[in-house]
């Protein structure tokens, strides 16, 4: 590439030890701790410039304090998201407030291994109320792009994000046998002009080993569908350790020739920033 460009992440996790002070409410694959500052330290030593920083669901639930520390740290290196509890019974009230908040830059929904329905109205809520706020909502849907895509049409004026390529991805190797099996359902999503997706992990997908040569064909067919400019990349760090380092999550897309510079600089970062309305600040 000719010169360096804005490179951001559009998923990373940050979370403390396990404390009474902030205890988990579950698991999740990974070190027993990263801070802001260790994903701050993750993200120069390769030259992301910032990050959306997605409050961990399976450690802390809907409680997004910690990451509300690490922003008050490092107030120009992340935008925040956190998730939101569909049977909560004062939605309205608890997007707006979020909403309100400085660094925050959308909503997320957790329909993997639920069984809800479309007519629910907490999802709906939560959807309208991300619509009114003018944040998009992101969505994590694998198994669920069925029920995703009634959703999406039931609040035309919310801009959705799907999570990790709309797909199951592994928190240990190996990967699934058939990664891609629901690409045709990741595929349809497309026609809606509300929705856009999230390339994140997709390294996680593969079997052939870094630089992950076998991702490229179907992501190909994502790109035509979206459009780039509906495409975000991430790293979903740091789900993905036991998978690939960080540094191969990001020179994947950096060193591949099934991208043109222009193509990286919507891929990479482009995207996110317009769908967002948020970037980094970037040193000059």
């Amino acid at each position: 590439m000719a010169e360096r460009i804005l490179t951001i992440d559009c998923q990373v996790h940050a979370y403390e030890r396990n404390k009474p002070e902030r205890p988990w409410v579950g698991f999740l694959t990974g070190p027993d701790e990263v801070t802001g500052d260790d994903m701050i330290a993750a993200m120069d030593a390769v030259g992301v410039d910032g990050a959306l920083l997605i409050s961990p669901f399976a450690l802390y639930a809907y409680d997004a304090s910690y990451a509300l520390e690490v922003y008050a740290q490092h107030p120009t290196k992340f935008g925040l998201i956190r998730p939101f509890d569909p049977n909560s019974e004062t939605i309205d009230a608890d997007v707006e407030e979020w909403t309100s908040t400085p660094g925050v830059v959308g909503a997320r929904i957790m329909l993997a291994n639920s069984e809800y329905e479309a007519d629910h109205p907490g999802l709906n809520g939560i959807l309208a109320a991300g619509g009114r706020a003018g944040v998009p909502v992101n969505i994590m849907a694998a198994g669920k792009l069925p029920l995703l895509r009634e959703l999406a049409q039931r609040n035309a004026d919310t801009q959705i994000v799907i999570d990790h390529v709309g797909l199951a991805q592994p928190f240990n190797p190996p990967p699934p046998a058939e990664p891609f099996a629901d690409l045709g359902n990741v595929l349809s999503l497309a026609a809606l002009d509300n929705v856009a997706i999230k390339i994140s992990g997709a390294g996680t997908l593969s079997h052939a080993g870094f630089p992950y040569p076998d991702i490229w064909e179907p992501l190909s067919r994502i790109f035509d569908a979206y459009g780039l400019e509906r495409c975000l990349w991430g790293t979903d760090w740091t789900r993905a350790v036991e998978l690939l380092t960080y540094e191969q999550g990001v020179e994947t897309f950096r060193l591949t020739d099934t991208l043109s510079d222009s193509d990286r600089e919507t891929l990479m970062g482009g995207a996110l920033a317009n769908i967002y309305k948020w970037s980094p600040a970037v040193a000059e």
